[in-house]
């Protein structure tokens, strides 16, 4: 390897990790505004409800959706590392791209309180379909992610295989097929459409065969 290469590896493995940095603050923010959703009842709401306990259980709906957006921001950060083994150059349209993924990542947290106030009300098949329908946008941002960076292996590494791409590729009906699933479901059934969405958290939470796997 000359030094030329050399130091245009340096500033590719520079500016990626410059994108992971900053992309990594922007999901660390919207994973902590979860949180903030949670509601401390007031000694006065404890007394209403017959007890703190009581009262903390009757916000069950801001546990659940707090546990399934955690889940889902949580996966995206970890597929977002681990294309980014895969990924060794950036450019402008990449930037763009990852810009507006975590323009949507940022929107979870409304999608999240409005699931929380809504699940139990009458207009509750109206706040899944919001919330389904961002996860289905983020899948398919993902996809734009992925698919712009790996055409004709545009920005991938020269010693990522043939084979590893395929199999990214492969893996990406997943997502948005379980999403527009729910979406539909969601319009039918509130608690069907949301649960959908839970159980493909939970599934791509579980550990892959192989460490190169990446599930959107």
């Amino acid at each position: 390897m000359t030094n030329t290469d050399f130091n245009a590896d340096s500033e590719n493995a520079k500016d990626t990790g410059r994108t992971e940095a900053f992309s990594d603050g922007v999901i660390a923010i919207a994973i902590t505004l979860l949180a903030f959703n949670l509601h401390v009842p007031t000694a006065e709401e404890a007394e209403a409800a017959g007890g703190l306990l009581r009262a903390l259980a009757g916000n069950w709906t801001s546990y659940l959706a707090f546990f399934t957006s955690f889940m889902i921001i949580l996966i995206i950060w970890v597929n977002h590392h681990r294309l980014f083994k895969l990924i060794r150059r950036t450019d402008h349209n990449l930037l763009i791209i990852n810009g507006l993924l975590l323009m949507g990542i940022t929107l979870l947290p409304f999608a999240t309180i409005l699931v929380a106030d809504y699940l139990t009300r009458p207009e509750a098949s109206s706040a899944i379909a919001v919330y389904t329908a961002l996860s289905l946008i983020l899948a398919l941002m993902f996809q734009v992610f992925w698919r712009y960076a790996a055409h004709k292996r545009r920005l991938i590494g020269a010693n990522v295989t043939d084979e590893a791409i395929r199999a990214v590729y492969r893996q990406f009906w997943i997502g948005p097929a379980g999403y527009t699933l729910a979406l539909v479901l969601s319009l039918f059934n509130a608690y069907l459409g949301f649960g959908v969405i839970l159980l493909l958290a939970i599934w791509f939470a579980l550990p892959s065969r192989r460490s190169e796997n990446v599930k959107v």
